[in-house]
């Protein structure tokens, strides 16, 4: 248990990051559901939008420290080629 005020004051601060990271992280999802499910139904136009609107997500996920640079890489990665082989 945090006894210093300055112990209590990280505390309150890392409850109130987390929080934040929670719902960053849960936005970030959301995109990434959005390209899944287009490219599970097979439309190549709307799963290149939806990609085009994930990407810059991932990225705010990054210099905000929510995720990992070579996470965010590879799963920009993966899904670009999928994007495209769906549309080749």
């Amino acid at each position: 248990m945090a006894n210093t005020p300055q112990s209590k004051k990280r505390a309150r601060q890392s409850e109130a990051r987390f929080e934040v990271n929670k719902a960053r992280r849960s936005r970030i999802r959301t995109f990434l559901r959005k390209v899944e499910e287009a490219i599970a139904s097979g439309d190549s136009k709307s799963a290149a939008e939806a990609l085009r609107a994930a990407q810059p997500e991932m990225a705010r996920g990054v210099t905000k420290g929510v995720l990992h640079k070579n996470t965010v890489a590879r799963k920009m990665s993966r899904l670009s080629s999928r994007v495209k082989a769906l549309g080749a």
